[in-house]
């Protein structure tokens, strides 16, 4: 299958099947792909937990549990906690000796002698800096893109849930001080279609994007457009005709109770 249909198939899957158990195979797979994908100065700060719902322990179980979305949680065979070390950053020179002799960095004789003198002692001087939110989080999201993809592969639908909970998680696994959640992917099997109702609402192309300068918007090539359509990166506009019809089977099939917001 190709990425772009790929990319365009891939929905939030919300609804799961709870007896379906997933192989750890797969969700290696995922990790993989994690794992690889780019971060700056290869520091590799994107950690996770992996929460198998029937074979972990009641407390591990119940630590995961969030106020948003909780039946997500509750029906997912397994939960993936994705977090941010910031300790990483602290290997940050070793990193950057890492790239520069496998020649992923600078260039000329000279570049290993620049390193040890300029850039090293530049990022020494904000290594603080650097672990605050922002490029970090940015290259973790890369990694998780990554593994939503693997996961799309192999036949498994997930779904990206942020948490107020995050340091409370954070104690309850025992993840170290260093640590930032980020947020709680579900996995499993699908329970809903592929489609989940539908492509999602987005805002305007040209409301988003802009050329040389805010508020110039960048033009829209109705050609790409339409090349991007016969790949099927886009799905018919939510909702389908028959998605209210297919909540309230999987409402009564799943057990669901209340609106199903929480």
């Amino acid at each position: 299958m190709e990425l772009r249909e790929v990319m365009g198939r891939r929905r939030s899957i919300r609804f799961l099947l709870p007896h379906r158990p997933v192989e750890p195979q797969k969700i290696q797979r995922m990790l993989e792909a994690a794992r690889i994908a780019s971060h700056w100065g290869n520091v590799q700060s994107l950690r996770a937990v992996v929460v198998f719902r029937d074979s972990c322990s009641d407390e591990v179980r119940n630590a995961v549990i969030a106020p948003i979305a909780g039946y997500q949680i509750q029906l997912a065979p397994v939960v993936i906690v994705w977090f941010i070390d910031t300790a990483a950053v602290d290997d940050q020179s070793n990193r950057l000796r890492e790239l520069c002799k496998a020649g992923a960095l600078g260039y000329g004789e000279g570049r290993k002698e620049a390193l040890e003198n300029q850039l090293i002692p530049i990022f020494d001087g904000i290594r603080e800096q650097t672990k605050a939110p922002g490029l970090g989080e940015v290259d973790c999201g890369q990694g998780i893109a990554q593994a939503t993809l693997m996961a799309f592969e192999q036949g498994l639908g997930t779904c990206c849930l942020g948490t107020p909970n995050g340091e409370a998680i954070r104690q309850n696994l025992g993840l170290p001080e260093s640590a930032r959640v980020l947020l709680l992917q579900t996995v499993g099997y699908p329970a809903e279609s592929p489609e989940a109702g539908g492509q999602r609402p987005r805002l305007p192309f040209e409301q988003l994007f802009h050329m040389n300068g805010y508020g110039s918007a960048y033009p829209r090539d109705e050609e790409v457009v339409e090349e991007l359509a016969g790949d099927r990166l886009f799905q018919e506009p939510a909702p389908l005709p028959w998605r209210e019809a297919e909540l309230e089977f999987l409402q009564r099939a799943l057990n669901l109770k209340g609106n199903g917001l929480l």
